[in-house]
């Protein structure tokens, strides 16, 4: 039977309301029922089967099998566009340029569906559907058609009551249908799955730091014409200085071959000098780092249990300086730089006569331990040496076999700078002593020397050569040695060591082997100004005392130090060490300390203001008892001194608080300062010596 068309239209229309419900409607069916009757919808018999079952394919509709619908297609989405551009620049306020972004938004639009749908409870649906004319019972309100579909045509005839109760039990939208059964799941006839993710761009972030600007500052001048003037004829002078530079440099090379060759080992030189600089200020900074306890020792440590010890002090060893190719060879000679306080002058040679051999003079620092700062191999051993107080690269040097040198540390090479020779006067035997001393009347450098064969001579550095001058000669029975060449000569006296006062220019004292001591004038070569008998054995040493120009010291193998008024025969003071003293040296911050060293590896530091009858403090410093101490020198300006022996071996010492103590004011006073207090307080020690005997006469 066909049906009309304006049924099926109706049917076509109720098909579409059943697919917008949703599915939980199913206490509708009084009010679905209703409303078929007012839009007068014609219900069949047969309809039931044909509208709800039946499914509308389009014919252009791809078949596919069972296996392909199951198949699933994976896609894979990547944060990065391939179509997004990334030459994109944009304008930098803060660089004041274009620069090119690096943030490019990956996203990409493939599908935008605006949908209309609307919350059936919502203001917006209840609106519309009053606009429509829709009664408010109706549970869906379809917004994706046109009004006018929404609309049911009225039938042209009537329906009847039994078919309309047909209608009602057997359409599929209707409430009694939908309790019955459920309503059937309408099935993905491609088992599509949409799966998506919205990634999130990373934030941006801006960092930015403010500098301070550089400090700037305004100069300005007025030049005038007498000062370009005066600038052009200054660079016209310095030309002529380079060009009259060239040519004597020019006049000296003749041949091309000679003049580069010298020109390569310049600048080789200069190459290698750059490089040595540096390399021995880092290697300062390793052996700094390595021994930084030492340093800080030096620099900081001061022993606080001085305060406990009645007025003894101690010494703390600090670093030990060591030469592995002068490890044979005895520390013959000590001396620090003036000018460079922590350099200081060793010389290497041997007191034992029967093993003469090589010698050394070699530089030390206290900034490197490891390893020399200067190193002069020489032919015989080094004896003695001094450093030019005001010159500090000038060291004179005497050897074992008479010859006196000079070194000068600026010149490159190993050879001294002038040498003595058997033509030029040099002694016969070792040199024990050298002093510098100041210029002669033409600004000429000279110092002076004492050896065994009796002589002080003074040697003047004049061009390439050095002058001597005998002073005077040592005799034993106090008379000079200068008569004609047929008289008969008296005994000749050996000196062993000599020291220049320090105010009175032309003063000075010579100690003997015969354990005298002479004092000398440089003005009277033929007779000694006086003459102490001094020691038993040979004076090792002899030196004024840095403050007071009356006092000076001597010691000897023979055990003892003695302390002397050049005024006076006899000693002031007397100090018995128990063994053979090497060496001894005033302290150049207190004129009543001094320290000596014995040939039984301690050290005796004494203070007359403090204790005038024992040392403060007496030290072993070496390991070995078998090692001898040979020399003795305090630091010009720091608390240390060091000592040498005979294995090579420098050590340097820090002296505790006790061993350099100044003496206490009352209070309310300050601390009296300068030459005048030390010499004060030597006066007042020889005073109570001299009272007695002033009593007697």
């Amino acid at each position: 039977m066909p049906v009309p068309n304006n049924v099926a239209a109706s049917m076509r229309k109720g098909s579409t309301v059943q697919k917008g419900t949703l599915p939980g409607a199913k206490s509708t069916k009084a009010a679905s029922k209703k409303k078929d009757e007012e839009e007068g919808v014609d219900t069949g018999d047969g309809l039931d089967e044909w509208s709800g079952k039946a499914l509308i394919k389009p014919a252009e509709q791809l078949e596919l099998t069972e296996a392909e619908l199951k198949e699933e297609t994976t896609r894979i989405l990547t944060a990065n566009n391939p179509h997004a551009p990334q030459n994109i620049v944009r304008y930098s306020f803060k660089e004041r340029s274009y620069k090119p972004t690096s943030v490019v938004d990956q996203m990409a639009v493939h599908f935008v569906l605006e949908g209309s749908l609307l919350h059936q409870d919502s203001d917006e649906a209840r609106r519309l559907r009053a606009k429509e004319g829709l009664p408010e019972e109706t549970p869906t309100v379809d917004t994706g058609t046109e009004p006018d579909e929404e609309k049911p045509e009225t039938p042209a005839t009537p329906i009847e009551d039994g078919g309309e109760e047909a209608g009602e039990e057997d359409r599929p939208d209707s409430v009694a249908s939908k309790t019955d059964r459920k309503e059937p799941k309408v099935s993905n006839q491609f088992n599509f799955s949409e799966r998506a993710s919205q990634t999130l761009n990373n934030p941006l972030r801006e960092r930015s730091c403010q500098t301070e600007p550089p400090p700037r500052s305004n100069f300005s001048e007025t030049v005038n014409q007498w000062e370009i003037y005066d600038a052009y004829v200054e660079e016209l002078q310095q030309q002529e200085k380079n060009k009259e530079k060239q040519k004597a440099v020019a006049s000296k090379n003749d041949n091309d071959k000679s003049k580069k060759k010298t020109v390569l080992m310049e600048t080789q030189n200069d190459d290698i000098s750059k490089v040595g600089k540096a390399s021995k200020i880092f290697e300062r900074m390793v052996n700094q780092n390595t021994f930084d306890d030492i340093a800080q020792d030096f620099k900081y440590f001061e022993d606080a249990s001085d305060e406990f010890r009645d007025q003894e002090g101690t010494l703390l060893p600090l670093w030990k300086f060591q030469y592995d190719k002068a490890k044979r060879l005895s520390v013959t000679a000590l001396c620090w730089n003036k000018k460079y306080q922590d350099l200081f002058a060793v010389g290497m040679g041997s007191y034992d006569f029967s093993k003469q051999g090589r010698g050394m003079l070699v530089y030390y620092s206290l900034k490197n331990s490891a390893f020399p700062e200067f190193i002069y191999p020489t032919d015989s051993g080094v004896l003695c040496l001094d450093i030019h107080e005001q010159h500090s690269y000038l060291v004179a040097v005497g050897f074992y076999d008479g010859c006196v040198a000079v070194y000068n540390l600026k010149e490159e090479g190993l050879e001294p700078l002038y040498k003595s020779t058997a033509k030029t006067g040099k002694h016969t035997d070792p040199v024990w002593q050298v002093r510098w001393q100041n210029d002669d009347m033409d600004n000429n450098h000279n110092f002076y020397s004492v050896s065994s064969d009796g002589r002080v001579v003074s040697w003047t550095l004049v061009k390439n050569e050095l002058v001597f001058t005998d002073i005077i000669r040592l005799s034993l029975n106090g008379a000079v040695s200068d008569g004609p060449e047929g008289a008969e000569q008296p005994g000749i006296a050996c000196g062993t060591s000599f020291d220049f006062h320090k105010q009175i220019d032309y003063l000075f004292l010579v100690g003997t082997e015969e354990g005298k001591i002479h004092k000398c004038s440089k003005t009277y070569s033929s007779q000694f100004l006086e003459t102490y008998d001094a020691h038993s054995m040979a004076v090792d040493a002899v030196k004024w005392n840095h403050f007071h120009p009356k006092v000076f010291i001597s010691c000897s193998s023979d055990w003892t130090v003695k302390i002397w008024d050049h005024a006076i025969n006899t000693p002031m003071f007397t100090f018995d060490l128990n063994a053979a003293v090497g060496d001894v040296a005033w302290s150049p911050y207190s004129s009543t300390v001094f320290a000596a060293v014995t040939t039984d590896g301690k050290v005796h530091v004494f203070d007359l203001n403090i204790n005038k009858y024992e040392s403060i403090c007496h030290q072993q410093v070496v390991a070995k008892k078998k090692t001898k101490l040979t020399h003795i020198e305090f630091n010009p300006i720091y608390p240390i001194l060091i000592v040498g022996d005979d294995r090579g071996y420098v050590s340097s010492l820090k002296l505790s608080p006790n061993l350099r103590k100044k003496p206490k004011c009352k209070k309310g006073q300050e601390q009296p300062k300068g030459s005048e207090v030390e010499i004060a307080k030597m006066e007042k020690l020889l005073s109570l010596l001299r009272e007695p005997e002033q009593s007697t006469v």
